[in-house]
């Protein structure tokens, strides 16, 4: 570890001296770019935050949200056991808290525990604001399918975050898997964590008064996860496999576990002032940073932090990234009760100092190694003023193909497959809140405190904002919302992962300047604040950048828990609508496949499609009406187009029999304009009158009892069963099994 020259003589300029050898690692890790968002934070004040529900917004560990409170006799009275959050009595809010954060260069070094300790992480930065986690959305992103290091990848990936999260009974009900060759050499991980709390029991990252103890509890401290941070703003070397596995931290999810009920118990008895959790840059990072907030220092005696290993540094026992740890400020006189529950849990529990009104001062046996102004060694790292180059616009290349082999090519697609293999191995119903699981456009929580049904999206699209960063990323925030809306739920708050190659090539940081705009216009759009988030940058290898990804968690509120299905049901007199289809709106229809997974089959490319004119009304209006009794079943229409929505609505006792009116088969059924629903409903001109002058309606068909998907466009049909289909979309299970 080094530190960069400019910052070198900066930090001396501050100090007046050279820093030491754990003072110049701080500043290393501290003011790196996963750190101290050089390159990104000045584009991030794009992003609209507040909200009349916004009670914690960006800036600390997780975000905070009060959710709308439903009268209702069955909402509750109370407490429920094991869920964490209580009705207070006394009129606090129920809020849920968001996160979201990457891991990306870890799980690329060791796939299992760079992942495992993704979910630990998000999960920790919940307890820190006093919240009990209660889902978790995975988002990941790998190389082509097709290569043997993509697949053992992904199923390091998997596993960890299975492992760790069934582990600890949190359950994962959400996320998106895609495969893209641009992510060959640098995988990325990216886990949101939604947790659940109320106004009274809040506990936020910044110190409150000098006096108070410094309190570590968890896991001992080893050498593990050291330079964690400065590692993961760096481009992955050809060597990193083996060069880099010591900055990969080890996670022990029965330990988490433990942690988990034992901050339930501190926040239930008011025993925690403030609280960090142990990530980048270890205990120099928590410690430093929560002090900072405060404006305030810290003395800290090194040696009192709880070891696994003997002889252990100073630079180590600050930076080591150990994994299951928790800083808090404590009143003295809860000290003791505090030191108790972490015996009854059987955690290690270090005081390892006190806060003060001073600078933040660290002593190893008797010698100060650090003593630095707390907040420019955590606020003094300077801004990148990086050049940005405007993405190049593909030039129109559409392949042709036959109608048939082109579904079969789009519907087995990895990307638009199913996802069955991976979100089978998640424990999803653990803590029964889940309602709709994976595997449907949005997960469905039940918020019984609030008597709310809470749905969850989360993903991105690759192929989109490679092809178009600002639309693409535009696309991904309204596809979020709209299987959001087709849950019968309306958007709330979200936050985001803004993954992207190496800023200090211009091409690379033009594209991720376009993601962050596009995400937030659209964002705004919808009057939906993006409460927080994470960036992680030099996403590069010696394969190349990743395609910028701009992943999106968001959450929305609807009245109860139930969802109108996905699959069609054999109704006889429902009809099969499609909204929002921007290109079979009149005669003159023209197809952008820009951006579909049809054009990454065939090796074409084309401009990416219009979205919506109105697309905060049109999500606004889908939630209504799929929440309106007529409503038998929504799909979102997205990846791979209406081919893929099609295909998973039919199932072996429903069939669908429908016609596309449009002259151009390939480009109907494989655009992928998002803002699109399927909606089979009984009653059709209640659907129309709802949409009109918002988005256009189009009838396609009807539903059949015979499981059979009849498809046709102009002179061109397809007829497939829905037994064939499943075999068709079992592509990852099919290889994997």
């Amino acid at each position: 570890m080094s530190l960069a020259d400019s910052d070198r003589e900066l930090v001396v300029e501050e100090l007046g001296r050279e820093p030491s050898r754990a003072e110049a690692a701080l500043f290393e890790n501290l003011w790196s770019e996963h750190c101290a968002y050089r390159s990104s934070r000045p584009l991030l004040s794009a992003f609209e935050s507040e909200g009349e529900r916004v009670v914690i917004g960006p800036g600390d560990d997780a975000a905070v949200i009060a959710l709308p409170e439903r009268a209702d006799d069955d909402a509750g009275d109370g407490a429920n056991e094991g869920t964490g959050a209580t009705e207070s009595g006394d009129g606090s809010r129920t809020c849920i808290t968001m996160g979201i954060e990457s891991h990306n260069h870890p799980s690329y070094v060791d796939p299992f525990d760079g992942a495992a300790t993704g979910v630990g992480g998000i999960v920790r930065d919940t307890l820190s604001m006093g919240a009990y986690p209660i889902a978790l959305a995975d988002s990941l992103y790998f190389g082509e399918f097709g290569r043997e290091h993509s697949r053992y990848l992904l199923e390091g990936v998997v596993e960890g975050i299975s492992h760790y999260g069934n582990c600890i009974g949190v359950p994962t009900v959400a996320g998106s898997v895609d495969f893209h060759a641009d992510y060959e050499g640098n995988p990325l991980v990216n886990v949101a964590c939604v947790g659940l709390t109320n106004e009274e029991r809040l506990v936020t990252a910044e110190a409150q008064e000098p006096g108070n103890k410094l309190v570590l509890v968890g896991n001992a401290t080893g050498r593990d996860g050291l330079g964690g941070a400065s590692f993961a703003s760096e481009d992955l070397a050809e060597d990193a496999e083996t060069e880099d596995r010591p900055a990969v931290q080890v996670g022990d999810p029965y330990a988490e576990k433990l942690l988990i009920e034992a901050n339930e118990q501190l926040v239930d008895e008011g025993l925690i002032e403030s609280a960090r959790d142990l990530g980048a840059a270890g205990l120099g990072g928590a410690s430093s940073e929560l002090v900072a907030k405060g404006g305030l220092g810290a003395e800290i005696e090194l040696e009192r932090v709880h070891q696994r290993e003997p002889n252990m540094s100073a630079l180590e026992i600050l930076l080591a990234e150990s994994q299951e740890r928790m800083c808090y400020e404590v009143d003295p006189e809860n000290v003791d009760r505090v030191r108790e529950i972490a015996e009854r849990f059987d955690l290690g529990c270090s005081v390892i100092g006190d806060v003060t009104d001073g600078n933040y001062v660290c002593t190893h046996q008797d010698e100060t190694v650090v003593d630095v102004d707390a907040h420019f060694l955590g606020e003094g790292a300077p801004m990148n003023d990086l050049p940005a180059a405007e993405p190049a616009q593909p030039d129109t290349d559409l392949p042709d193909a036959d109608l048939e082999d082109a579904f079969d090519a789009v519907v087995s697609s990895p990307s638009t497959a199913s996802k069955r293999w991976v979100y089978r191995q998640y424990d999803h119903e653990v803590g029964v809140r889940t309602s709709v699981g994976p595997g449907d456009d949005a997960a469905i929580i039940a918020i019984r405190e609030a008597n709310t049904g809470l749905a969850i999206s989360s993903g991105a699209a690759p192929n989109w904002t490679a092809a178009a960063p600002y639309e693409g990323a535009r696309a991904v925030a309204l596809e979020n919302a709209t299987n959001i809306a087709a849950t019968g739920a309306t958007p709330l708050a979200a936050v985001d992962c803004l993954n992207g190659g190496n800023p200090e090539k211009s091409d690379v940081y033009g594209a991720f300047t376009g993601i962050v705009d596009g995400l937030a216009d659209m964002c705004a759009t919808l009057s939906t604040p993006v409460v927080g988030g994470n960036v992680s940058l030099y996403n590069d290898s010696v394969a190349g950048p990743i395609p910028p990804t701009p992943t999106l968690a968001m959450v929305g509120t609807k009245p109860g828990y139930d969802a109108p299905s996905l699959s069609v049901q054999a109704a006889d007199e429902s009809e099969l609508l499609l909204v929002g289809d921007r290109a079979l709106d009149g005669d003159d229809e023209v197809f952008s496949l820009g951006g579909s997974e049809y054009l990454a089959q065939f090796d074409g490319s084309d401009r990416f499609p219009a979205l919506p004119s109105a697309p905060a009304e049109l999500v606004e209006t889908l939630a209504a009406v799929a929440d309106d009794d007529a409503t038998l079943a929504v799909h979102d229409v997205s990846h791979g187009g209406l081919a893929v929505a099609l295909a998973e609505m039919v199932t072996d006792d429903a069939g669908l029999d429908v016609s596309i009116p449009a002259s151009d088969p390939l480009g109907a059924l494989f655009h992928e304009q998002p803002g699109r629903a399927l909606i089979q409903t009984d009653s059709p001109a209640a659907v129309r009158e709802a949409f009109d002058g918002i988005a256009p309606v189009v009838s396609l068909g009807s539903a059949t009892d015979d499981g059979t998907l009849t498809l046709s466009v102009g002179d061109d049909q397809v007829t497939i069963a829905a037994d064939e289909i499943r075999e068709r979309r079992a592509t990852i299970e099919t290889e994997l099994a």
